[in-house]
């Protein structure tokens, strides 16, 4: 099993290079993702994830004593909103859903706000009447209460580096230090 062995640096990078993205199959506007992922030849698949948008699996290698894919959909997940649109939407009309969402996450979860930076909500720069002191309320209670740290991402391009780049120093601090 991963935890009583030391990889070599050439086995890290193999493991780690073989690292697959999942994508939860209810997500719906994530082609800016796939694209990043397809250009870097980085391994993707959708299906459906029990909380998050995103997460990974490493994929089986008996060779280095991995005898079964190993999903850590348990250990860390990416909840991605397009806008703050969307996080509003959800902080007001579907605060239930995502509240649960927030309350049956298993392990590290992560908050990828796109299109956006903190100043925009001060701003009030989206297209609600969310209040700005309201939002930030809900935004850093949920941050607090669920231990969800949140990341603004103003261009969306990045997004798919962001998450690639999250799960995969996860993965190698996982194999290094397990």
């Amino acid at each position: 099993m991963v935890s009583f062995y030391r990889y070599s640096d050439k086995e890290l990078q193999l493991l780690l290079k073989s690292m697959t993205i999942i994508i939860d199959s209810r997500e719906t506007v994530f082609g800016h993702i796939t694209k990043w992922l397809t250009e870097k030849k980085i391994p993707y698949v959708t299906q459906k994830i029990e909380s998050g948008d995103y997460s990974f699996f490493l994929p089986a290698a008996p060779e280095l004593g991995i005898v079964r894919d190993l999903y850590f959909t348990d250990k860390i997940s990416i909840e991605r909103k397009g806008d703050l649109v969307e996080l509003s939407g959800n902080f007001t009309n579907d605060r239930l859903r995502i509240e649960s969402e927030f309350i049956r996450k298993k392990g590290k979860m992560l908050l990828l706000i796109e299109d956006a930076e903190y100043t925009d909500i001060l701003k009030h720069n989206y297209r609600t009447e969310y209040k700005p002191e309201s939002f930030l309320a809900t935004l850093h209670s949920f941050s607090e209460r669920y231990d969800i740290p949140f990341y603004f991402m103003k261009d969306k391009k990045c997004s798919g580096q962001f998450i690639y780049l999250s799960f995969y120093y996860y993965l190698r601090n996982f194999l290094l230090h397990k």
